[in-house]
């Protein structure tokens, strides 16, 4: 019997990384309000709002798989960049500085839900303008918080990564995703 699974995403990222795992699932778009609550904590936020998303979908006896992100970059969160010039400033903003990350992940079945945030973090090289305006030009990124794509060329705008699972960084970290499943005693090994 196959594994009901819905992923509550639009994200051809996500839907790259689930593909992985050689399981048979669906997707729909959960449609949330993700404006943050006025000095909600970013632990806070990806969490409320990938159990949102969860929550969003109607979907008897499958297992919905929900994820949220941000990145923070001392106390200042960073979104997707939408136009060239924002993610310009972010660029130039995360040059030579640390950027963390959070992926809050939901599972859930019928009513019971559980959630993993998985913490990544980015230290960015020294970048000059000339650096960000090829790399940009490139990849246009303004669809991924943060303005980069490490599963592209953003991987060359680093020093090093630090966290258990680079999957985090493209939206859904698998090992996570392979523990949640796990508290409902699936194997997922095994599914395939």
């Amino acid at each position: 019997m196959t594994l009901p699974i819905l992923l509550a995403s639009s994200s051809v990222y996500r839907q790259a990384l689930l593909k992985r795992l050689q399981l048979p699932f669906r997707t729909q778009s959960p449609n949330i309000d993700e404006t943050p609550y006025p000095n909600e904590a970013p632990k806070t936020l990806v969490t409320r709002l990938a159990r949102t998303k969860a929550f969003a979908i109607d979907s008897a006896d499958t297992y919905i798989i929900a994820s949220d992100q941000i990145a923070i970059l001392g106390t200042k969160l960073l979104g997707k960049p939408h136009t060239f010039e924002r993610a310009r400033a972010q660029l130039r903003a995360c040059s030579g500085q640390s950027v963390t990350f959070y992926t809050a992940l939901a599972l859930r079945y019928n009513q019971q839900i559980h959630t993993i945030i998985e913490p990544y973090q980015v230290d960015f090289k020294p970048l000059n303008d000339t650096l960000i305006e090829q790399y940009l030009k490139k990849e246009q990124p303004l669809d991924c918080a943060g303005s980069f794509k490490v599963e592209g060329l953003g991987i060359l705008l680093f020093q090093a990564l630090h966290g258990r699972d680079p999957n985090s960084l493209i939206g859904l970290p698998l090992i996570a995703l392979n523990e949640l499943f796990q508290m409902y005693d699936i194997c997922l090994l095994t599914q395939t």
